[in-house]
C-alpha cells in the first residue's frame, strides 16, 4: 500500500493545539497520536470521526488532564498527521478496525475509557466489542454501530453523494457547517491543514461510502456480532448526544435500552450543539466524562 504524509509545514501555528506528536508503526504505516497527562493516569481514548482529526479534541484534553487522566487521541489512518493511503480502495471498515486494534496493542492500553463520535464510534465500538477485556467504560456521542438493516436519515445519503461526487471537498467548511457555533478562520484553516490538495483526501472521501447501509454490506455481519456483545455489556456505558445533529439525533435511545451497562447511568443531552459537538462543547463534554468516571470507578 502506497502512502503519503502531509508535510509538517502545514501544521505550523495551529490555534490551541500545543500538543506533542507521537507516532505508532502499524504495519509500516505511521499513525499519529497525542498522549497527554500522567503516564500512570486512567486512560481516556478519544476517537475522532469523518472528516476531522485530533484537532477536534483540543478543548477537551486540558480539563481531562487537569483532572488526572491520560488522554490518547490518535488520528485515523488517512486523517490528520497520520499516513494517508493514496487510493480510496485502500480504505475499508475492516482495515480501520484492525489498524485501531493494533494501535491499542502496540501501546498496550488497558482499563480504557472510550470516548467516540462519528466514525470514531463505528471503529471504536467494534474494537471494544472484539477486545472487551481492554475496555472499562464507554461514552458514546453522536455515533453508533449500523448493521445495514435500518434506513439512514436522508441527510446522510446526501452527504454520501457529496463526498463521492463533489469536485471540491472543503474539509474546514464541512466542519464549520456541522457546528452551531461560529468558528474563526484560523480554526477552519486548522481543519484544512492535513489536506493541502485532493491527493491527501482519499480517506475523507472514502469513509462515507463505507458506512453499512445494506444487510449485505461487508461489515454488516461483524457489526451484528458486536451488537450481541453489547447486549450483554455490563460495564459502564454512557450516551452524550447533541440535540441538533441531523444524522444521529435520537440514536442514543437504542443504546440506553439494549446495553445493560447503560441502565441507571446519567445520560446527557448536549443542548444547542451540532454534529461536531467536541468543537462547540468540548469543556462541557470533558466534565461529563469526568463525572461519569468518578461515579463508575474502575
Amino acid at each position: 500500500m502506497k502512502t503519503i504524509r502531509t508535510p509538517v509545514k502545514y501544521f505550523q501555528d495551529l490555534p490551541d493545539y500545543p500538543f506533542e506528536s507521537y507516532y505508532a508503526d502499524i504495519n509500516a504505516i505511521q499513525m499519529h497520536f497525542l498522549d497527554e497527562g500522567p503516564k500512570d493516569g486512567e486512560i481516556i481514548l478519544l476517537l475522532h470521526g469523518e472528516p476531522s482529526w485530533s484537532y477536534l479534541y483540543r478543548h477537551m484534553i486540558p480539563p481531562l488532564v487537569a483532572a488526572g487522566y491520560r488522554c490518547i487521541a490518535p488520528d485515523l489512518i488517512g486523517f490528520g498527521k497520520s499516513d494517508k493511503p493514496t487510493k480510496i480502495d485502500d480504505h475499508s471498515y475492516a482495515k480501520h478496525v484492525a489498524w485501531m486494534r493494533e494501535f491499542i496493542e502496540i501501546l498496550n492500553l488497558n482499563n480504557i475509557t472510550l470516548f467516540c463520535q462519528d466514525w470514531g464510534s463505528l471503529i471504536g465500538l467494534r474494537v471494544a466489542a472484539e477486545n472487551e477485556e481492554r475496555f472499562a467504560r464507554i461514552v458514546l456521542s453522536n455515533g453508533g454501530l449500523p448493521t445495514g438493516t435500518a434506513k439512514m436519515p436522508d441527510f446522510f445519503y446526501k452527504w454520501q453523494k457529496f463526498a463521492k461526487y463533489s469536485p471540491i471537498f472543503p474539509i474546514g467548511k464541512i466542519i464549520e457547517k456541522g457546528v452551531r457555533a461560529s468558528m474563526t478562520k484560523e480554526e477552519v484553516a486548522a481543519y484544512n491543514a492535513p489536506y493541502p490538495s485532493g491527493k491527501y483526501k482519499k480517506g475523507t472521501r472514502a469513509m462515507p461510502q463505507l458506512v453499512p447501509t445494506r444487510p449485505d454490506d461487508p461489515a454488516a455481519q461483524a457489526n451484528q456480532a458486536a451488537w450481541k456483545v453489547f447486549e450483554n455489556w455490563h460495564k459502564p456505558f454512557l450516551t452524550a448526544f447533541s440535540n441538533k445533529d441531523p444524522i444521529t439525533r435520537g440514536g442514543e435511545k437504542i443504546w440506553q435500552e439494549k446495553v445493560p451497562g447503560a441502565k441507571n447511568q446519567a445520560h446527557v443531552t448536549i443542548e444547542g450543539a451540532g454534529h461536531f459537538l467536541q468543537e462547540e462543547k468540548g469543556p462541557e463534554l470533558a466534565q461529563v466524562i469526568i463525572g461519569f468516571c468518578e461515579k463508575n470507578p474502575i
